[in-house]
Order: C-alpha cells, then sequence, then structure tokens
C-alpha cells in the first residue's frame, strides 16, 4: 500500500509539472510572454525606411453597348485591378443612356464593380432626357442630378470630376456655375498633386478633334498647377505631351491630357496625322488607363487587351 501511495503522489506530481508546462506554452504561443528576442549582429543592414505606397486609379469612357463585346472585355482588365479606385469618362452606355441600357448593357459589365466606380457624364448620357439613367444608377456616387459635378481625394491626390455637357449645365465658360464651382474647390483643396475627369477633349487627334468648350476649365485647372486631365469621346487612346490651355508646350508647369475612349464602344481609326504634342496613339483596340498615384509622383500604363502590344507607360513627378 505504501508504494502503492508514492506512485500515486507521484502521478499526481507529474501531472501538476505537465499542465504547468502546457499551460507556460501556450502563454508563450499566444504572446503573453514572448520569448527574448536574440541580440542582433553588430553589421546587421538597418532596414530602409519604408516608402509610401502608390493607390490606383483605374478607368476608361465610352463603354457599354448591347450587342458589342468590349464592355464585357474590358471589365475583364478590371478584375485585374481588385483594390482599385474606378472611374469613368463619360458615355457609360449606348446609345442613349437610358434606364433599360443601363441595367442591360453596363450593369452586367462594368456594373460589376459599381461601389468602386466615380462616374463622369457624357453626351449618350443627356440623350435620356435629364441623364435620369445615369444619375439614377449611380446615385449619390454622380453629385447633383443638376450638376453632374464634385470632387474626392485619394492618398493625398485631389480629383475633381467635372460636366463638359455645358448646354446642360448653363455653360462652362468663366463665370458660369461650374466653373465658378471649380475654382473654389481648387483653392479649397491646395493638394500637391490633383487631376481632372470629364468627357470631351481640349485636344484631340481623333475624329471629333480638339473642342474649346472646356478652355476656362483648362486655365483654371493650369493656374492651380493639376496634373492629369482624362477625356473620352473619341473612342481611341491618346497621350499629349505636358502643354498649357493654349496647346502650348510647357514641361515646367503643363498639364497631361489622356484621352481614354476605349471602355467599350465602337472603335475609331486615327483620321489623318496626331495634333501638336500629341506623344502617344493607339486605335483598334480596347483598353483602360491604369494610374499608380504616390504623394508627389504618379506612374501611368494603357492597359490594352490581352495580345495586344499597343500598350503604352511612363511616369512624372508632381508640380
Amino acid at each position: 500500500m505504501k508504494n502503492s501511495h508514492i506512485t500515486c503522489r507521484g502521478i499526481v506530481a507529474l501531472l501538476v509539472v505537465f499542465f504547468i508546462s502546457l499551460g507556460l506554452a501556450v502563454a508563450v504561443w499566444q504572446g503573453y510572454f514572448p520569448l527574448p528576442v536574440p541580440p542582433q549582429p553588430t553589421n546587421a543592414t538597418p532596414l530602409s525606411t519604408p516608402v509610401d505606397s502608390g493607390v490606383y486609379l483605374v478607368g476608361a469612357g465610352d463603354i457599354a453597348e448591347c450587342g458589342l463585346p468590349g464592355a464585357g472585355l474590358t471589365a475583364n482588365l478590371l478584375a485585374q485591378f481588385p483594390e482599385a479606385t474606378l472611374f469613368t469618362a463619360g458615355d457609360n452606355t449606348y446609345p442613349s443612356g437610358s434606364p433599360r441600357q443601363f441595367q442591360n448593357c453596363f450593369n452586367p459589365t462594368w456594373g460589376r464593380y459599381k461601389e468602386r466606380i466615380h462616374p463622369a457624364i457624357g453626351n449618350h448620357d443627356y440623350l435620356t432626357p435629364g441623364a435620369q439613367g445615369y444619375f439614377g444608377y449611380f446615385g449619390a456616387a454622380a453629385g447633383d442630378p443638376r450638376q453632374g459635378w464634385y470632387s474626392f481625394d485619394l492618398n493625398g491626390w485631389h480629383i475633381i470630376v467635372l460636366n463638359s455637357e455645358c448646354s446642360q449645365v448653363k455653360g462652362c465658360q468663366a463665370g458660369s456655375p461650374e466653373e465658378k464651382w471649380l475654382k473654389a474647390d481648387l483653392a479649397a483643396h491646395p493638394a500637391r498633386c490633383s487631376l481632372a475627369i470629364w468627357h470631351h477633349p481640349r485636344f484631340s487627334s481623333g475624329s471629333h478633334g480638339n473642342d474649346p468648350i472646356t478652355q476656362d476649365f483648362w486655365k483654371d485647372l493650369y493656374a492651380a498647377g493639376v496634373e492629369i486631365v482624362i477625356n473620352g469621346h473619341d473612342h481611341d487612346y491618346e497621350r499629349f505631351d505636358l502643354q498649357d490651355p493654349n496647346g502650348s508646350p510647357d514641361p515646367a508647369r503643363g498639364i497631361r491630357e489622356f484621352v481614354v475612349g476605349t471602355g467599350g464602344a465602337l472603335l475609331y481609326d486615327l483620321p489623318g496625322k496626331p495634333v501638336a504634342n500629341s506623344q502617344k496613339f493607339i486605335d483598334g483596340t480596347y483598353g483602360v488607363l491604369a494610374l499608380t498615384l504616390y504623394p508627389d509622383h504618379y506612374d501611368w500604363e494603357f492597359v490594352p487587351l490581352s495580345g495586344n502590344k499597343q500598350g503604352d507607360t511612363g511616369s512624372d513627378l508632381c508640380h
């Protein structure tokens, strides 16, 4: 009996030690009692200071036309950027921007990413009176239905979305409601880096050509040191060198314009020679513009459909 008593006490002691050891192991694993960190070698290379990461802003204009495959193909390109903020550059669905066309043409394609889209309005969207299809589909994301302009911030960038259907909003000229709002918005958001998006390009080598209707927008944006303007309307891709509102080269303060009307509607060919300061023109392919926005610079890439080698890449500093 004595030996049995000792054996039982020994087993109990072993169990106590086991459970205490198990508890300590669990505590270490959960981080309550972290194990000591061994000293680092004195010749270890110090970690470099982390650089600010960029964020994607991706999109195109002239998008969804039922019966054409383009919008579905470019929507698949957007899937490559699951964390990106998306934009449209007008003419979101064809031919008339009706509620039915938004539901049947846009929604099954680009509408898969609706919650990430910051839209701009175009002339085809207004073929439905009051652009009711556009404003009804996008809701608050499209701004006040009486205006169609708004702004937001992204990774230190100030982004302005304008309405270039000037006849619908009492003009785009100096002193118009929209131009006065633009000047006030720029003054209220003096960001190091900024860009603007609307539909009709001030400069274009495409079929529609240069459109001076937004000249006063350009003057305000240029005076504020804005980096980029993104447009659609011509169904092609084009990148311009830095230039002033009159189209003169200005490497110090100029704005870089992108025309990216390649979202899915019927594509246009280059009708003649590129206009002044055009640096890259791509026709005959659908694609999206992917901007990587950093606090003091940006990268750009035109992402065409898979297999098409007509891409475009580059980078530049903010003013």
